[in-house]
């Protein structure tokens, strides 16, 4: 589900019989909330809790980067006959179908508007119906190939990121990593052995990095990953980690060895220079370019004066 497929969300105001409560204990209806606009889009959330708030805080339950949101926006809270909306005093109100609320019992297919970009969907599903949106939600998110985060998630990401990040003075940092030599990958063994070169890369960095961290695949060989909270040494010692597990790991198609490497950029924000995300990305890419000219097979920090080498 991506921004420009959801075209005007706040026109359907069809009302339906308010949710009846979830049970998600005994494989009952489950209430989400599926996010059809703004910097969380695609993702979905399952209310776990009888209550939970929705803000931009760090302490709420659904975290939600926006600047037109309060640190605690709203409340949803389960009641007899179903869930109850409550706005929590926000600077910039909520609303549910285009209308502004400061209480509102929740109906099926409800839209709610927070902030400037954020729209949330509200529903009740059962659990095929909630596995089908889960699906759909990650197709519109993912590269088919690797699985990773695709680019145009990965844009939507980064701005909303940066702003986080600038605002709050908190670090936060970029990688850009591209496989050496890819090319030659392909010609020698074949465009099958290269997918599979990308998809088992990206499932060796994905298994290296917290929460915190997103993978996204930004082109053909190349990758970038968003550090939220990261500083730029962390962000370092981390992409040394990612170079030389890449370099150890027995990558192999059709029972040929394929030895692959890869080189690493790294940038951080706030810098200064980085005022928007293309400046954050162009020190990223520009680094990673320099270690492929320094020799390939190693990391470049942005600002630092010498390339690492591939020993560390």
């Amino acid at each position: 589900m991506t921004r420009d497929r959801v075209a005007n969300p706040l026109d359907d105001t069809t009302r339906m019989a308010p949710a009846r409560q979830a049970d998600a204990q005994d494989g009952g209806p489950a209430v989400t909330l599926v996010v059809l606009s703004g910097s969380n889009v695609g993702e979905m959330y399952r209310m776990e809790k009888d209550t939970i708030i929705i803000g931009r805080g760090d302490r709420v339950d659904i975290r939600v980067i926006d600047d037109g949101i309060s640190r605690e926006h709203v409340r949803l809270t389960k009641v007899d006959d179903g869930v109850e909306l409550h706005d929590l005093g926000s600077t910039n109100g909520t609303f549910c179908n285009g209308q502004r609320v400061l209480r509102h019992l929740l109906c099926e297919g409800d839209k709610i508007m927070l902030g400037s970009t954020t729209i949330l969907k509200f529903s009740v599903q059962d659990h095929l119906d909630e596995m089908f949106q889960r699906q759909m939600s990650e197709s519109a998110l993912r590269d088919g190939l690797t699985h990773a985060y695709n680019k145009r998630y990965f844009i939507d990401r980064i701005e909303t990121e940066l702003q986080y990040a600038v605002r709050h003075d908190s670090p936060l940092s970029l990688i850009f990593l591209d496989i050496d030599h890819f090319k030659k990958i392909n010609d020698a063994h074949g465009h099958p052995a290269g997918d599979h070169v990308l998809t088992q890369l990206a499932t060796l960095a994905m298994s290296m990095l917290g929460e915190e961290a997103t993978l996204a695949r930004y082109g053909g060989e190349e990758f970038a990953i968003l550090g939220r909270g990261m500083t730029v040494e962390a962000a370092a010692t981390l992409s040394e980690q990612l170079r030389a597990a890449v370099a150890a790991h027995p990558f192999s198609f059709d029972g040929q060895p394929i030895p692959v490497t890869v080189s690493v950029g790294v940038a951080r924000a706030p810098d200064a220079g980085v005022n928007t995300a293309g400046d954050l990305v162009a020190r990223a890419d520009e680094a990673m370019y320099t270690a492929k000219r320094s020799g390939r097979n190693r990391v470049v920090v942005a600002g630092k004066a010498t390339p690492a080498s591939p020993s560390g």
